[in-house]
């Protein structure tokens, strides 16, 4: 079972292990457009803060992303699992796993990221600041220059997957009819912010319990039994995703 998260805007301020090292990360097939993408990133930081804090949709009081951007090749880092701190991964709440838990953590979960495509949380970075929905000049909209580099990676792990991303990084891969996407409802309403509160608790209802389905229908009935209000969508057509709605 693979479980694909989103990261998180809330990251943590400081690494505190060695500097980056590109060819120690998974996956190293996105070596090269992982250097491409950070090349970008850095010279666009390094040459106009104006141009910059643009691209990347900041505040005036998110300027000092811009900072951390410049350094990211001499920046401590840390692991994923310590560098995303938003809604859904305070639900998800890494640190707290016990052990068996947290290697199936290590082997299921992928998050996929605008700057590095896909990390797993024992990958090590440093604090950054780029979206998947930044069109990042030269190179273009994130989501497309990543597809076609991580298609065929991803599409050669194997088993169920269950779709926890929003909807800016489902766009990197899609990974068709053995994927199922969790929408979150309220009051028979699609939610967003809420959503990931949601999103967190399922991933880490499924990590706790040591499951692993193998059919979105097994998936349903798994977390039926964990005490989660869901119904699954009828099956799709044209190599499309399942859909599985829970109830918040």
């Amino acid at each position: 079972m693979l479980i694909l998260l989103p990261p998180s805007e809330g990251k943590a301020e400081l690494g505190d292990g060695p500097t980056l090292d590109l060819s120690r990360l998974s996956f190293p097939s996105l070596t090269a457009s992982r250097k491409k993408v950070l090349s970008a990133l850095t010279a666009l930081c390094r040459k106009s803060r104006a141009q910059a804090q643009a691209v990347l949709g900041l505040s005036p009081g998110q300027l000092g992303e811009i900072g951390k951007n410049r350094e990211l090749r001499t920046a401590p880092t840390l692991t994923a699992a310590e560098l995303y701190t938003g809604v859904l991964y305070d639900n998800l709440d890494l640190a707290s796993l016990p052990p068996d838990a947290a290697e199936r953590a290590a082997r299921s979960l992928l998050i996929f990221s605008g700057l590095w495509g896909v990390l797993r949380i024992t990958d090590r970075v440093p604090p950054y600041r780029l979206s998947m929905g930044v069109r990042l000049p030269p190179l273009g909209g994130l989501a497309a220059q990543w597809r076609k580099p991580i298609t065929p990676v991803l599409d050669a792990e194997p088993g169920l997957v269950v779709d926890l991303r929003s909807s800016t990084y489902a766009t990197a891969w899609q990974p068709g009819a053995r994927a199922v996407g969790v929408r979150v409802l309220k009051d028979g309403k699609v939610v967003s912010h809420m959503a990931k509160a949601t999103r967190g608790v399922i991933a880490r209802s499924l990590l706790e319990n040591g499951v692993d389905p193998q059919t979105p229908q097994e998936l349903a009935k798994v977390l039926d039994s964990l005490g989660h209000a869901v119904a699954l969508g009828p099956a799709p057509t044209g190599g499309r995703p399942w859909t599985l709605d829970v109830t918040a």
